[in-house]
């Protein structure tokens, strides 16, 4: 007899394409289209933000969840739920969508001000996110069996059906999901009772006095999870990848599900961002097509013998961008060209400005998001710069690598999982791979890949390893369904 569909609430602080600052937003887009596609009813729950539009987004009211009161602790704020959908050309998943005007509508940015980069009030925020979600399946009268839960701000669900719902909810089980262990989710004590959780909970959420919603999240689930296996390792042991608390994490089991790219939406044979396809026996042609364009777009000269280097990023430590600003006067006296898409840390964007302005014909900077560009880049470009400080999974490496764009990547997190070093006697291996976290080491990786670029029978050898790995969304997707129907047989 074969498994019956499960009925599954996934949970995400962001979800493309309603909302993004990074992977996470992708994973809460192309998952849950995965285990639709598996069979399950698959439903997904997140909050609106003041620059999500309505209209585009096609998001609107459900009539008997408007203006449900949810007490954030001496005070109540009201939350309408409303319904949206996302799709791919294969299927379509429902979206409930959080919506408040003091919480979320009046604020721009999704944790912090976007001009001043102040983070909002988001224990609040959370709370009132969290218990929106509980309320939702409240009033609907659905309880799913199971509950996937996505970062620190989804982390007090848990608490909530396991205390003060138990028995609404005692047949759901709970998944749990770290997508970066550095980011936890801390606030001060006096935000417990914000919560309005029992005060026996308390040491259960709490961890070094203050209250944790990664603790709570992991407390409460049947099963916890990370995005790649060698994260799942490193965040018991090392201080960086842990956010400097290894030991928040020892007392759990953390299985590491690597995670998967959306074989439709990054794909060059059917990328509906670029203009010029190609796939694995045409990618020379197509490539140089896409380059052309991206040139174009970016104001670089045309030099055809020089490499197209790339990195797309959130600009911050965590990403290696003070290691990738150290090696750039060096690389730029190298015949390359290079192009950034990311945003994040003034003091690092003004950096690169500056180099920018310096090497305009070499270097060309787009401070910002813009998704179309990124497909674009991922396809004009050759090569691909991830100098990660620690890396949970990554998908712009798997991205690159499916647009023959060939990664230059450290050693670390979900990097180890998804990049070999290429071996050009043996003509396997998927990039370049560099170890120690220092510009020399780096700058060397990047220097032996291009010293091969030179040589376009390996290098066409190198192309076709990056373009015949499979990434898809449906190994992983039956790994978590395995683990779904594991923890739903369990007493």
């Amino acid at each position: 007899m074969p498994d019956r569909p499960l009925s599954i609430l996934f949970v995400s602080s962001e979800v493309y394409p309603f909302a993004k600052t990074g992977g996470l937003a992708d994973v809460s887009h192309a998952l849950p289209i995965a285990l639709r596609e598996l069979g399950h009813d698959v439903r997904v729950m997140l909050p609106k933000y003041g620059n999500v539009s309505e209209r585009r987004n096609r998001i609107h009211e459900i009539n008997r969840l408007k203006e449900v009161p949810i007490a954030i602790g001496d005070t109540v704020e009201l939350a309408t739920i409303k319904s949206s959908s996302m799709q791919n050309p294969r299927t379509k998943v429902q979206a409930y969508v959080t919506t408040n005007f003091t919480y979320f509508d009046s604020k721009k940015g999704l944790y912090a001000d976007p001009i001043t980069g102040e983070p909002y009030n988001n224990d609040e925020r959370f709370i009132f996110f969290d218990r929106s979600v509980v309320t939702t399946c409240l009033l609907l009268g659905w309880f799913p069996d199971i509950i996937h839960c996505n970062g620190w701000q989804t982390g007090l669900i848990g608490a909530y059906i396991r205390t003060m719902h138990a028995r609404e909810f005692a047949k759901t089980k709970l998944v749990f999901t770290i997508h970066n262990a550095a980011d936890q989710g801390v606030f001060p004590a006096s935000s417990l009772e914000k919560t309005g959780l029992p005060k026996e909970v308390y040491p259960r959420i709490t961890h070094a006095k203050h209250l944790n919603f990664t603790k709570a999240g992991m407390e409460f689930a049947d099963a916890i999870t990370t995005v790649s296996p060698t994260y799942a390792r490193e965040i018991l042991r090392d201080k960086t990848a842990s956010g400097g608390t290894p030991t928040l994490y020892r007392n759990y089991t953390i299985e590491g599900i690597l995670n998967g790219i959306d074989s439709y939406y990054w794909n060059p044979k059917t990328d509906p961002f670029i203009e010029h396809h190609y796939d694995s026996t045409t990618w020379k042609e197509g490539k140089a097509l896409n380059k052309k364009v991206l040139r174009e777009r970016m104001k670089l000269p045309h030099e055809e013998k020089a490499p197209l280097l790339a990195t797309i990023a959130r600009l911050g430590e965590a990403k290696g961008i003070p290691l990738l600003i150290e090696v750039l006067p060096a690389l730029l006296q190298e015949q390359v060209q290079i192009v950034i898409l990311g945003e994040g840390d003034p003091s690092l964007t003004a950096s690169l400005e500056k180099l920018a302005a310096k090497h305009r014909s070499k270097l060309a900077l787009f401070i910002g998001f813009d998704d179309a560009l990124a497909h674009l880049i991922e396809a004009g470009a050759d090569m691909y710069l991830m100098p990660s400080l620690f890396e949970p999974c990554g998908l712009n490496q798997m991205y690159s690598m499916a647009y023959g764009t060939v990664p230059i990547v450290r050693a670390t997190g979900g990097l180890i999982d998804t990049v070999t070093e290429f071996d050009p006697e043996a003509r396997t291996g998927t990039g370049f791979v560099f170890h120690d976290y220092t510009a020399e080491a780096f700058l060397a990786a990047i220097k032996r890949a291009l010293a091969l670029y030179k040589k376009p029978t390996y290098w066409a050898s190198l192309v076709a390893n990056c373009m015949s790995q499979d990434f898809s969304w449906a190994t992983s997707a039956r790994q978590y369904d395995a683990i779904y129907r594991r923890i739903l047989s369990a007493r």
